[in-house]
Parts: structure tokens; C-alpha cells; sequence
């Protein structure tokens, strides 16, 4: 089956909403929080820890897994699923962001984009095609489509052209698209022009995609400008399709997001932050490996009922990491991960029961970021 999505619930007080992602290996329920395993692996964590903290669907990326250990590989051992032992759904990015953020390795024309590999120079050439190509060996329940990813600033002129391309890029992946369950969703650019959001939700419209992102966002941009991008974007994409923030991963932009309608979201940020002894809590960011929590027996968060919360102090977790324990940055990934997911459940319930701004409300109250 290909990715199908039903709004279920349309908020009254806010512009987000409830949904259902169905995929061929089971349903999303939405707004939803996607950890990154950028190399087929959440970092630190094994499957079983992942749907422990109820992780729903994962997402990996297409230029990392071409370069190692390469499509051909995953293919023959069964796909990305079996591969990595995930029975879950799984969304890879296509790339386009290390279109982005390999600025210095990369050249970009209209037929694709010339690399450097970061890993040993090696010269690559990507192209719309060779993305879509990838990613359906992969196997993965949703594909994106290659696109370009400005930085910001950029200027009208520059930002223009990177969504022109983009839409062009977006054409030529749907017609190399062909697979039994996986689905490819196309991608919003625009930067941060009213008019050329609204172009490209438009263009991309008329392709009729499953699902769409929202790209070119947490580039570095204010938050008062990405939120104001997304309040005049996502109320003109299209209603029963899913709307995914591209690589936004903190609590207050992840609320902020499904306030203005948004379904999915990913970032690399918990699991990256986790790993230098950050934890997110619900009284702000803990940086547990500070000598201040030496002494300290508490949990990192008192509110907080995941595996690492119930077991371990803070004075333990600040040992192992500055020790340099694997376990410790196992410990704050589950938390971070653990966090996030629980936070998107919370929302899921406050928007059920009419209640979204009051719960953003109180979470601001007491998170200090």
C-alpha cells in the first residue's frame, strides 16, 4: 500500500489538528516526532529501546547511506527495514540538505549537484533521478524528493531560483518514482517570501503529492521568522495531505509548530545534544555533566517516567559521561528521546480536548530554555 493520511480532529482554538499516517508497516498517529538514524542506527539506541519510549517512525538519509555502506547493499539484505531490524515505517531525506550544509564540497546546476564526498573527496554527481533511485531501494514507507534547501539569508533573487529548481527537480522525481509501498513527498522552498512559499505550494499542488515538507527552515533564521513562514504557508498547502517541519527538533518549536498545523517533525538535536550530557527537561535543559550535579541524586527530570528517570541520578550520569561511558550517552539519549516523544502524546491529548494553548502555556512557564 502506498502512505494514506486522514485528518481525524481540526482544532477549534488553534490551527493544529490530529491524523492518522498509515503505511505499509503500521500507522502514524500524528502530530509526531520522527528520531533521526541518519546511518540506518538512532545513535546509541537499539530497536527495542526506540518502541520502548514509543518511537512510531524513524527517519534515515539517502546521501549518507549511498556513500556507506551503499543502496546495494541495503537492497540485497532485504531493504532498510530488515536491514537495520526496524518493523516500524521509516522516511528518508533525499539529500538536498547536504546540498545545504556541505556548501563547501558541493556545486549545483539545474541537472544536479556535484559533490565531494566528506569522507574522502570522491567526486559524486546527484541528480533528481539518482535520489529517487536510491531511496527505492532503500524501501523506505516515504521518499522525498531531491530539492534545494537556501540558506538564510538569501536574496529574493537566489531564493527564487533555488524554488524554480526545486519544483523542476520535484517533476522529474515523481516521474522516476515507481514502487509497491513507498510513497514520495514533495518539498515547500521559499525561504522566507510570502509569494514564493505560496508559488511553491502551488506548483507542488499540481503534482499532487501524498505529503509535503516544509524545507528551508531552521537554517539559521530567527524563530519569529520561521514561525511567521509557517503561518502563511501551511494554511495553503493542502488540507488532507500530511505537513512535515523539515529538521526541527526543540519543545518550543515543536509546539509552536502544531499550533500553526504542522503534523511531522525530525532533528538530529536530542540525540545530538544527549551525547554532550544536555537533557531536556520540563523546566528547561539540564547539562548534566556540570560539576554542580556531582552530588546530585535527583533524576534529571522528577516529572519524567522514562527508564532513565526511574533508575539513575544525575550524579551517576554526569560520572559515566565524564568518563567517557557509552552508557552515559545512552542514558540521556533514551531521556531526550523519551521527552520529546511524550511531549508530542501530551499535545496529541490537549488538542483532543480543546486545551492547546493552555498546555503551551504552562509548558512555557516552567521550561526555561
Amino acid at each position: 500500500m502506498s502512505v494514506k493520511y486522514e485528518v481525524l480532529y481540526e482544532s477549534k482554538e488553534t490551527n493544529a489538528r490530529l491524523g492518522k499516517l498509515y503505511t505499509e508497516h503500521g500507522v502514524v498517529e500524528t502530530p509526531v516526532f520522527m528520531p533521526v538514524g541518519t546511518l540506518a542506527t538512532v545513535k546509541t539506541m537499539s530497536p527495542e529501546e526506540l518502541k520502548s519510549i514509543g518511537t512510531e517512525i524513524i527517519l534515515s538519509n539517502t546521501y549518507h547511506l549511498h556513500l556507506r555502506p551503499g543502496e546495494d547493499i541495503v537492497k540485497e539484505a532485504g531493504g532498510l527495514h530488515k536491514f537495520m531490524n526496524w518493523d516500524k515505517p521509516i522516511l528518508t531525506d533525499s539529500g538536498g540538505f547536504q546540498v545545504f550544509s556541505l556548501a563547501d564540497l558541493r556545486d549545483i546546476s539545474e541537472e544536479g549537484v556535484a559533490f565531494r564526498s566528506h569522507i574522502d573527496g570522491s567526486r559524486l554527481f546527484m541528480t533528481p533521478e539518482k535520489a529517487t533511485e536510491i531511496q527505492m531501494a532503500l524501501g523506505s514507507d516515504i521518499a522525498m524528493c531531491f530539492d534545494i534547501c537556501p540558506p538564510y539569508p538569501s536574496t529574493y533573487q537566489d531564493t527564487e531560483e533555488a524554488t524554480r529548481i526545486t519544483t523542476l527537480w520535484a517533476e522529474r522525481c515523481k516521474r522516476r518514482h515507481e514502487h509497491q509501498y513507498q510513497s514520495l513527498f514533495g518539498i515547500v522552498q521559499g525561504g522566507a517570501y510570502e509569494d514564493l512559499r505560496k508559488k511553491s505550494v502551488e506548483e507542488l499542488a499540481e503534482l499532487d503529492f501524498p505529503g509535503y515538507g516544509i524545507g528551508g527552515l531552521s537554517v539559521g533564521e530567527p524563530k519569529e521568522v520561521m514561525y511567521e513562514v509557517l503561518e502563511y504557508t501551511v494554511p495553503v498547502m493542502p488540507r488532507g495531505k500530511p505537513r512535515y517541519l523539515m529538521g526541527v527538533g526543540s519543545p518550543d518549536c515543536l509546539l509552536e509548530g502544531i499550533k500553526r498545523g504542522v503534523d511531522m517533525f525530525d532533528c538530529v538535536l536530542p540525540t545530538r545534544i544527549a551525547r554532550n550530557g544536555t537533557c531536556m527537561t520540563s523546566i528547561g535543559k539540564v547539562v548534566v555533566r556540570n560539576a554542580s550535579y556531582a552530588r546530585d541524586w535527583n533524576p534529571i527530570d522528577p516529572n519524567c517516567e522514562c527508564y532513565t528517570c526511574k533508575n539513575y541520578s544525575r550524579a551517576y550520569i554526569r560520572h559515566l559521561i565524564k568518563t567517557n561511558e557509552i552508557l552515559g550517552l545512552r542514558l540521556t539519549t533514551i531521556h531526550n528521546l523519551h521527552f520529546l516523544i511524550s511531549l508530542m502524546h501530551e499535545a496529541r491529548k490537549a488538542i483532543k480536548e480543546e486545551r492547546l494553548n493552555s498546555f503551551i502555556k504552562e509548558f512555557y512557564e516552567s521550561y526555561q530554555d
